[in-house]
Protein backbone atom coordinates (compact mmCIF):
# COMPACT_ATOMS: atom_id res chain seq x y z
CA UNK A 1 0.00 0.00 0.00
CA UNK A 2 1.22 3.53 -0.79
CA UNK A 3 -0.14 7.04 -0.45
CA UNK A 4 -0.01 9.54 -3.31
CA UNK A 5 -1.33 13.10 -3.17
CA UNK A 6 -2.13 15.17 -6.25
CA UNK A 7 -3.26 18.73 -6.94
CA UNK A 8 -5.19 19.59 -10.12
CA UNK A 9 -4.34 23.25 -10.65
CA UNK A 10 -5.58 26.79 -10.02
CA UNK A 11 -3.91 26.65 -6.62
CA UNK A 12 -2.23 30.06 -6.60
CA UNK A 13 -3.90 33.39 -5.80
CA UNK A 14 -2.83 35.26 -8.95
CA UNK A 15 -5.25 35.14 -11.87
CA UNK A 16 -4.41 34.34 -15.48
CA UNK A 17 -3.10 37.80 -16.36
CA UNK A 18 -2.03 38.89 -12.87
CA UNK A 19 1.64 39.60 -12.17
CA UNK A 20 2.64 38.45 -8.67
CA UNK A 21 5.44 40.21 -6.84
CA UNK A 22 6.40 37.36 -4.51
CA UNK A 23 6.17 33.61 -4.14
CA UNK A 24 2.69 32.21 -3.63
CA UNK A 25 1.98 30.79 -0.15
CA UNK A 26 0.42 27.62 -1.57
CA UNK A 27 3.77 26.06 -2.52
CA UNK A 28 5.12 25.52 1.00
CA UNK A 29 1.70 24.22 2.02
CA UNK A 30 1.79 21.64 -0.76
CA UNK A 31 5.35 20.76 0.19
CA UNK A 32 4.28 20.24 3.80
CA UNK A 33 1.47 17.99 2.58
CA UNK A 34 4.06 15.99 0.58
CA UNK A 35 2.21 16.43 -2.68
CA UNK A 36 3.34 13.91 -5.30
CA UNK A 37 2.67 16.03 -8.39
CA UNK A 38 0.58 18.91 -9.73
CA UNK A 39 -0.90 19.85 -13.08
CA UNK A 40 -0.98 23.62 -13.70
CA UNK A 41 -4.27 25.40 -14.13
CA UNK A 42 -5.00 28.56 -16.07
CA UNK A 43 -4.16 30.64 -12.97
CA UNK A 44 -0.60 29.34 -13.10
CA UNK A 45 -0.19 30.43 -16.73
CA UNK A 46 0.80 33.70 -18.39
CA UNK A 47 2.09 34.85 -21.77
CA UNK A 48 5.43 36.00 -20.30
CA UNK A 49 8.07 33.58 -19.07
CA UNK A 50 9.25 35.94 -16.32
CA UNK A 51 5.76 36.05 -14.80
CA UNK A 52 5.33 32.28 -14.99
CA UNK A 53 8.67 31.81 -13.25
CA UNK A 54 7.46 34.05 -10.41
CA UNK A 55 4.19 32.14 -10.20
CA UNK A 56 6.07 28.84 -9.86
CA UNK A 57 8.71 30.28 -7.53
CA UNK A 58 8.82 28.25 -4.34
CA UNK A 59 7.44 25.04 -5.84
CA UNK A 60 9.53 21.97 -5.07
CA UNK A 61 7.45 19.05 -6.38
CA UNK A 62 6.96 17.85 -9.99
CA UNK A 63 4.59 20.03 -12.05
CA UNK A 64 3.43 18.02 -15.04
CA UNK A 65 2.03 19.24 -18.35
CA UNK A 66 2.30 17.59 -21.75
CA UNK A 67 0.75 20.35 -23.87
CA UNK A 68 2.54 23.55 -22.71
CA UNK A 69 5.42 24.57 -24.99
CA UNK A 70 7.96 27.32 -25.41
CA UNK A 71 7.94 29.16 -28.72
CA UNK A 72 10.88 27.05 -29.93
CA UNK A 73 8.72 23.92 -29.65
CA UNK A 74 10.30 22.48 -26.51
CA UNK A 75 8.16 21.38 -23.58
CA UNK A 76 8.06 23.96 -20.82
CA UNK A 77 7.36 21.58 -17.94
CA UNK A 78 8.04 17.98 -17.05
CA UNK A 79 5.62 15.87 -19.07
CA UNK A 80 5.48 12.65 -17.03
CA UNK A 81 6.43 11.00 -13.79
CA UNK A 82 7.11 7.29 -13.26
CA UNK A 83 7.12 5.81 -9.77
CA UNK A 84 7.40 2.34 -8.30
CA UNK A 85 5.75 1.82 -4.92
CA UNK A 86 5.68 -1.60 -3.25
CA UNK A 87 6.14 -3.29 -6.61
CA UNK A 88 3.40 -1.23 -8.33
CA UNK A 89 4.58 0.69 -11.37
CA UNK A 90 2.75 4.01 -11.68
CA UNK A 91 2.73 6.48 -14.57
CA UNK A 92 1.45 10.03 -14.16
CA UNK A 93 1.10 12.81 -16.71
CA UNK A 94 -0.77 16.11 -16.94
CA UNK A 95 -2.71 18.13 -19.49
CA UNK A 96 -4.28 21.56 -19.14
CA UNK A 97 -6.65 23.88 -20.96
CA UNK A 98 -4.91 25.56 -23.92
CA UNK A 99 -4.35 29.21 -23.08
CA UNK A 100 -2.71 30.41 -26.34
CA UNK A 101 -2.73 28.28 -29.48
CA UNK A 102 -1.15 28.79 -32.87
CA UNK A 103 -4.57 29.81 -34.23
CA UNK A 104 -5.06 32.72 -31.83
CA UNK A 105 -4.03 36.31 -32.54
CA UNK A 106 -2.51 36.44 -29.06
CA UNK A 107 0.17 34.00 -30.20
CA UNK A 108 2.17 36.98 -31.47
CA UNK A 109 2.64 38.36 -27.96
CA UNK A 110 2.98 35.09 -26.05
CA UNK A 111 6.24 33.37 -25.21
CA UNK A 112 4.31 30.10 -24.91
CA UNK A 113 1.96 28.02 -27.00
CA UNK A 114 -0.38 25.24 -25.92
CA UNK A 115 -1.50 22.30 -28.02
CA UNK A 116 -4.80 20.47 -27.63
CA UNK A 117 -4.86 18.29 -24.51
CA UNK A 118 -6.45 15.11 -25.84
CA UNK A 119 -3.91 14.48 -28.65
CA UNK A 120 -1.14 15.23 -26.14
CA UNK A 121 -2.67 12.71 -23.74
CA UNK A 122 -2.93 10.09 -26.46
CA UNK A 123 0.78 10.42 -27.11
CA UNK A 124 1.56 10.07 -23.40
CA UNK A 125 -0.68 7.02 -23.08
CA UNK A 126 1.10 5.34 -25.97
CA UNK A 127 4.47 5.92 -24.30
CA UNK A 128 3.53 5.07 -20.72
CA UNK A 129 0.87 2.36 -20.75
CA UNK A 130 3.13 -0.56 -21.76
CA UNK A 131 5.43 0.15 -18.80
CA UNK A 132 3.06 0.77 -15.89
CA UNK A 133 0.40 -1.00 -13.85
CA UNK A 134 -1.51 2.17 -12.98
CA UNK A 135 -1.86 5.13 -15.35
CA UNK A 136 -3.06 8.45 -13.92
CA UNK A 137 -3.86 11.63 -15.83
CA UNK A 138 -3.89 14.90 -13.90
CA UNK A 139 -6.21 17.11 -15.90
CA UNK A 140 -7.16 20.78 -15.84
CA UNK A 141 -9.53 20.78 -18.80
CA UNK A 142 -12.99 20.49 -17.20
CA UNK A 143 -15.44 17.65 -16.78
CA UNK A 144 -16.82 17.68 -20.34
CA UNK A 145 -13.34 17.35 -21.76
CA UNK A 146 -12.43 14.73 -19.16
CA UNK A 147 -15.27 12.61 -20.50
CA UNK A 148 -13.96 13.03 -24.04
CA UNK A 149 -10.48 12.20 -22.79
CA UNK A 150 -11.71 8.97 -21.20
CA UNK A 151 -13.36 7.96 -24.47
CA UNK A 152 -10.26 8.81 -26.52
CA UNK A 153 -7.82 7.17 -24.08
CA UNK A 154 -9.50 4.09 -22.54
CA UNK A 155 -6.08 2.92 -21.31
CA UNK A 156 -6.07 5.59 -18.58
CA UNK A 157 -7.07 4.17 -15.21
CA UNK A 158 -7.74 7.40 -13.30
CA UNK A 159 -8.44 10.95 -14.47
CA UNK A 160 -8.10 13.39 -11.59
CA UNK A 161 -9.55 16.60 -12.95
CA UNK A 162 -10.14 20.27 -12.37
CA UNK A 163 -11.05 23.55 -14.13
CA UNK A 164 -14.87 23.19 -14.27
CA UNK A 165 -15.20 23.25 -10.44
CA UNK A 166 -17.31 20.09 -10.66
CA UNK A 167 -17.99 18.12 -7.50
CA UNK A 168 -18.41 14.41 -8.21
CA UNK A 169 -19.73 12.66 -5.12
CA UNK A 170 -18.76 9.44 -6.85
CA UNK A 171 -16.44 8.90 -9.83
CA UNK A 172 -17.85 8.73 -13.32
CA UNK A 173 -16.82 5.49 -15.00
CA UNK A 174 -16.35 5.48 -18.77
CA UNK A 175 -15.20 2.07 -19.94
CA UNK A 176 -12.55 1.20 -17.36
CA UNK A 177 -11.54 4.81 -16.70
CA UNK A 178 -12.62 6.53 -13.49
CA UNK A 179 -13.08 10.31 -13.64
CA UNK A 180 -12.72 12.04 -10.26
CA UNK A 181 -13.28 15.72 -9.46
CA UNK A 182 -13.49 17.43 -6.08
CA UNK A 183 -14.67 20.95 -6.94
CA UNK A 184 -12.73 24.12 -6.19
CA UNK A 185 -11.35 26.34 -3.41
CA UNK A 186 -10.30 23.30 -1.35
CA UNK A 187 -13.90 22.53 -0.45
CA UNK A 188 -13.20 18.81 -0.62
CA UNK A 189 -10.32 16.39 -0.77
CA UNK A 190 -10.85 13.14 -2.65
CA UNK A 191 -9.67 9.88 -1.11
CA UNK A 192 -9.47 7.12 -3.73
CA UNK A 193 -8.29 3.56 -3.08
CA UNK A 194 -6.90 1.62 -6.03
CA UNK A 195 -6.16 -2.10 -6.11
CA UNK A 196 -6.28 -3.22 -9.72
CA UNK A 197 -9.42 -1.08 -10.04
CA UNK A 198 -11.05 1.66 -8.03
CA UNK A 199 -12.06 -0.04 -4.79
CA UNK A 200 -13.46 2.87 -2.79
CA UNK A 201 -13.81 6.63 -2.84
CA UNK A 202 -14.66 9.43 -0.45
CA UNK A 203 -15.06 13.19 -0.61
CA UNK A 204 -13.69 14.70 2.59
CA UNK A 205 -14.96 18.22 3.42
CA UNK A 206 -12.32 20.76 4.39
CA UNK A 207 -12.96 22.40 7.74
CA UNK A 208 -11.20 25.37 9.27
CA UNK A 209 -9.72 25.04 12.72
Amino acid sequence: MCDLYFDCGDSIKSGNLAIPIKSDPVWPLLQKARVTATVPGNRESHILNSVVQTKFSGSTHPILCSNWFRRDGTLFLQNELKLEKNGLKIGIFGVMVPMVTDRMASRHTSQFLWTQPIPAAQSQVQNLRPHVDLLICLSHIGLTQDRRLAEACPEIDLILGGHSHSVLTEPEIIGKTAICQTGSHARFMGNYVWDGSLQSYELIPWRQG
